[in-house]
């Protein structure tokens, strides 16, 4: 499955290539092929009211679960709240800072439509937009109700699962099921990302020529250096502040994870080797085996920073900028609707059109653009991902007493290699995952 997913990534890539060609040798022609890239996106909307039910209910099942173990999960689930919302914010600085979408202009008809919700919104009062968020009935907010009508009925049904005690399992592994289908069909529309990144690029180049590569590569070079120097600056002072860990020394201990998150474009693939390997680093392991999974689903430091800085390049090319206010209601948005989905095919740009639909739903045909170059930008993302969640536990394990500092020093510095046949030990053997899941590049 994996191969495939690889054969799938290339295609994207020679689409991408290929709607650069055609843009700039036939303009008229690129610009006539846009419906491809809008029919992806109208695909991708199809299953986002599916998708936010699914994935925050399991979410708030999981919190649950997290709480139960008590000061572990606690801080745990703390300090990726605080770690995502860090991120999210720089994520929004960077955006305002570099403006990655100014000039690009995709077309004067979507920057119109999105004045038009703008100027809509602004009409209504608060009473009216509170309101709008309560569906008809539970099952219209996930068939004709907004995407926050979808996340108000999966709140409601996640806390009334969390009531029910035991008696709620049964439906919890039901929406479970209903998660895992979903996210196959999510998978399957996957496959057509080729065509809606050809059409999507010959578009945009056709209309707007080489203004939109440098967009484009603004964005691309600007997000990796904020990876890059969140996780330098921010986890690592974090990091020697708390622990009095090098993040490079730890960062280089971990390096064939790194590796391999690389070559298969999954930081799922080494989830069982980050437990191993934080346990043999000097962390207990009711830490590592709580911390480890639970920051999979929560503590998503890149896809934070991926989800605002790429809404914000396509309210930029669009020419209608999103105004601080809403800007500050779509962070709170993607903190919530983001958790729960990682590590599936297309999460991300569900989840980007999902904020961009309850926000102003004109900007969703920009989401074509996007999927264009977010092969290159989910590398950085699932290598981000997995650097804070290695951070977390080791903060986490320190905070809670139950870090070898001394086993670490030795550790770090080579004294006590880890041993390969460790994973093989039952305790850290991957569970049999959804093979959608296994085609995911964050």
């Amino acid at each position: 499955m994996r191969d495939r997913t690889r054969y799938l990534y290339l295609a994207v890539i020679a689409a991408v290539l290929v709607g650069i060609v055609v843009g700039f040798v036939w303009p008229d022609v690129g610009t006539a092929l846009k419906p491809l890239g809008t029919g992806f996106v109208a695909l991708i909307q199809m299953v986002i009211g599916p998708i936010i039910f699914c994935t925050i209910v399991l979410g708030v099942g999981s919190v649950r679960q997290a709480a139960k173990v008590g000061k572990v999960g606690g801080l745990a689930l703390g300090y990726f709240i605080v770690m995502s919302t860090v991120a999210l914010l720089i994520g929004l600085v960077v955006g305002n800072f570099i403006d990655p979408g100014a000039g690009l202009q995709l077309s004067d008809s979507a920057r119109q439509a999105a004045e038009a919700e703008a100027a809509k919104g602004g009409e209504a009062s608060t009473v009216d937009f509170l309101l709008g968020i309560i569906p008809k009935t539970l099952l219209s907010s996930l068939t004709a109700g907004s995407v926050l009508q979808a996340l108000l009925v999966a709140l409601l049904v996640g806390f009334a699962l969390q009531a029910m005690g035991p008696k709620g399992e049964p439906i919890l592994r039901g929406v479970e099921h209903l998660q895992r289908l979903v996210f196959r069909i999510l998978a399957m529309i996957m496959w057509a990302a080729p065509v809606g990144a050809f059409g999507a690029m010959a578009a945009v180049v056709g209309a707007t020529g080489i203004e939109a590569l440098k967009s484009l590569a603004i964005i691309m070079v600007a997000f990796y250096i904020t990876c890059v120097l969140f996780v330098g600056v921010v986890l690592g002072s974090v990091l020697w502040l708390v622990a009095r860990i090098n993040l490079w020394a730890l960062l280089s201990y971990l390096g064939r994870e790194f590796l391999l998150i690389l070559s298969t474009s999954s930081s799922e693939t080494a989830l069982p080797r980050l437990i191993a390997k934080m346990e043999h680093l000097g962390v207990s392991k009711t830490v590592a085996g709580i911390t480890v999974p639970t920051g999979y689903s929560f503590n998503l430091d890149g896809t934070a920073i991926y989800l605002t800085m790429a809404t914000l390049f396509i309210a930029e090319a669009t020419g209608s900028p999103l105004q601080i206010g809403e800007q500050i209601g779509l962070l709170l948005f993607m903190m919530i609707a983001s958790k729960g989905a990682a590590g599936v095919t297309g999460a991300g740009l569900a989840t980007l059109a999902g904020g961009l639909q309850a926000h102003r739903p004109a900007l969703v045909d920009g989401v074509g653009l996007i999927v264009g170059i977010d092969r290159f930008m989910s590398e950085a993302r699932a290598l981000t991902n997995f650097a804070g969640n290695a951070v977390a536990t080791v903060l986490v394990g320190t905070w809670t007493g139950e870090f070898d500092r001394e086993r670490a020093a030795q550790v770090l510095t080579g004294q006590a290699p880890f041993d390969e046949a460790t994973l093989l030990d039952d305790d850290h053997r991957p569970e049999p995952s959804d093979p959608a899941k296994e085609m995911s590049p964050a």
